[in-house]
C-alpha cells in the first residue's frame, strides 16, 4: 500500500495565502502548499482522515459511515465542523 504524501497544506498549522504559498503559524515562515511536512505539522481534520471514511476510489471518493444516513464524501473534504469525525 502506498504511503499518503502529507503537504503543509493537510496541516492545521497552514494558513493559505495563495494557490502556491502559505504562511506557517507556528514559525510565522513563508511556505509552499505541497512541499514536505515539519516538525510542527499537526493533521486538520478531512475525511480521508476519519475512520468513518471507507472504501475511497481512485478519485478520492469515498463512503462516510459518520453520519445519521450513509452518504458518499470527497476524500480532501475539511471536517472541522463535522459532527462524526473520529482521528483514524
Amino acid at each position: 500500500m502506498d504511503k499518503k504524501v502529507l503537504k503543509h497544506s493537510d496541516c492545521v498549522n497552514f494558513a493559505p495565502v495563495d494557490v502556491a504559498k502559505g504562511i506557517c503559524r507556528v514559525s510565522n515562515n513563508s511556505v509552499f502548499t505541497d512541499t514536505d511536512i515539519c516538525p510542527n505539522y499537526e493533521a486538520i481534520k478531512k475525511c480521508s482522515n476519519c475512520a468513518h471514511f471507507v472504501n475511497p476510489s481512485q478519485e478520492n471518493i469515498g463512503t462516510c459511515l459518520g453520519l445519521e444516513k450513509e452518504a458518499w464524501a470527497y476524500g480532501e473534504l475539511t471536517a472541522i465542523t463535522c459532527e462524526g469525525y473520529k482521528m483514524k
